[in-house]
């Protein structure tokens, strides 16, 4: 329990409002649950929500200490009451989560708050299995990342030793990824393997693709194969060999066939055309092919799991189905 005493700035305002100025870490909707459940007591009694806070008034406020800490971004999951997360799996070590096209992975210096990592720790937090004021706690971690604007399939870790593993196996190429994405023009031939070296523009943010080696860039090699085609447009799944930045749009781009919607490597004239806003890339499809011991994860080999569904490929190919083999929770 911490113990204030209302100020003459303080008083005038309503008990709710002062309480989200005093702990800006408390989220609005959990202070209306205290103060109803009569954890904030003004003068020793319980309070409305709306009360006038008085010169003297004496507040005795019943909420875990971690929300009188300062906001800084490693507490910034305490701000989340609803933590929003699309969970296809989860066990003791590891959480396979659904990301949605728009959400940053972890925490940057444009944002804090809503971020992938966040929601995961908020949701972890408040089933009461992690806490970064245990001792010696483990900080949740994700195995890979998924640009902003890109959704699928993200690999948390829950503990240290799921976290070593599940590192480990995609070090060694135990794990396969499937993407899918819509591109413009037919594939040719409509299954293949597109080869280069991309090099990345710190600067510009931005990768270049070029057919010989050069000085910074590296090899990258993506697999494909077409599923569908329609109205001008392929739907494409692709298999990452190497994982480089924007490695899926950039080497299409540079094959003459853009993803659509892609701002960056693609056409808007085009993106308008068929009215697509935000690139067509989804990470939709993860298998566990463990050649190794995998110790507490070694249950996860032989398994594969599937979102739900691709807005695009709904939208652009709604006679298309997603592939039965798609493994249920």
């Amino acid at each position: 329990m911490k113990e204030f005493t209302i100020q003459k700035n303080d008083a005038g305002q309503r008990l709710d409002r002062w309480l989200g100025k005093t702990l800006p870490l408390l989220p609005a909707p959990l202070a209306q649950k205290y103060i109803r459940l009569k954890r904030v007591k003004v003068n020793g009694r319980g309070s409305k929500r709306d009360v006038r806070l008085s010169e003297g008034d004496v507040l005795q406020l019943y909420i875990n200490d971690e929300f009188f800490d300062k906001p800084t971004p490693e507490n910034a999951f305490l701000s989340l009451y609803q933590p929003k997360l699309n969970i296809l799996y989860e066990d003791e070590h590891i959480l396979l989560v659904d990301k949605r096209p728009g959400l940053v992975v972890h925490p940057d210096e444009n944002e804090r708050v809503n971020t992938l990592l966040t929601h995961i720790q908020a949701y972890l937090y408040q089933k009461r299995e992690w806490s970064p004021y245990w001792e010696h706690s483990f900080a949740p971690a994700l195995c890979n990342r998924i640009d902003r604007n890109t959704g699928g399939i993200v690999i948390a870790a829950k503990t240290a030793e799921g976290l070593r593993v599940m590192n480990q196996k995609i070090k060694d190429r135990e794990l396969t990824k499937r993407y899918l994405c819509v591109v413009q023009g037919r594939m040719s031939p409509l299954e293949g393997r597109l080869e280069g070296y991309i090099f990345k523009d710190e600067g510009k943010k931005q990768v270049y693709v070029r057919q010989k080696p050069e000085p910074g860039a590296k090899t990258a090699v993506t697999l494909y194969r077409t599923l569908a085609e329609k109205n001008g447009l392929s739907l494409v799944e692709c298999d990452l060999v190497t994982g480089r930045t924007h490695q899926i749009r950039a080497q299409f781009a540079a094959a003459g066939h853009p993803l659509l919607g892609d701002g960056k490597y693609g056409s808007e004239r085009d993106n308008r055309r068929y009215g697509r806003h935000g690139q067509a890339l989804y990470s939709y499809k993860l298998s566990f092919c463990f050649t190794t011991p995998a110790g507490p994860l070694e249950h996860l080999n032989g398994r594969t799991f599937q979102v739900e569904g691709v807005d695009f490929a709904a939208e652009y190919f709604p006679e298309y189905r997603n592939d039965p083999e798609r493994a249920k929770n």
